[in-house]
């Protein structure tokens, strides 16, 4: 198996990836939107739990880009539209018949407005990972103002690593999982 190459800032913990996308319920032939997508380690490993998935991911770092191109080639990822530029601008300028039925989003800047364009796209689940209690705040305040709160979850790990010949726990940082659902406001299911 290729090892993930890796930048400043990521990639998102294994088990954070997997609880997101658990709680994305992907189906087969989804439109997948990983947003401030670093490394690609999120699109990869949707890859995996559902056939056909049309993957865009956005970053607006170009060392991301690079990186989650290389990624995706190394994983056999080769159906990704990859896109660099800021989130909210390049979701705002998708035509508005663009379907998204799933988004996973890691990069919190602008989030309002992704928020915004994610609703308007009529993003089915939309998973945000929070680790600033003030953006944890920011992101439920807009998607109850939306309509499309749906739960929040605090996850945290631990890892264990030798010391003195025994084994010690060392906390990773807590992460906060924002859900939000489309179906929340229309009572409809498309992914």
């Amino acid at each position: 198996m290729s090892e993930l190459l890796q930048i400043s800032g990521g990639p998102t913990k294994p088990e954070i990836i997997a609880v997101s996308l658990s709680k994305l319920d992907l189906s087969e032939g989804c439109t997948f939107y990983d947003i401030g997508c670093g490394t690609g380690a999120v699109s990869i490993a949707a890859s995996k739990m559902a056939r056909n998935i049309k993957f865009t991911a956005i970053d607006a770092r170009q060392e991301a880009i690079e990186v989650a191109e290389k990624n995706f080639e190394n994983f056999g990822l080769g159906c990704v539209r990859l896109i660099h530029g800021e989130s909210s601008e390049i979701l705002e300028q998708l035509p508005p018949e663009e379907r998204i039925d799933c988004a996973f989003v890691g990069g919190t800047k602008n989030i309002d407005a992704i928020l915004k364009s994610l609703v308007k796209h009529k993003a089915e689940s939309i998973i945000v990972n929070a680790v600033r209690i003030e953006t944890v705040v920011s992101v439920m305040n807009q998607m109850k103002e939306l309509g499309i709160f749906d739960t929040i979850i605090n996850i945290s790990i631990s890892r264990g690593y030798p010391i003195t010949g025994e084994t010690m726990f060392k906390p990773e940082n807590p992460v906060y999982m924002i859900s939000g659902k489309y179906s929340n406001i229309q009572g409809d299911k498309k992914c």
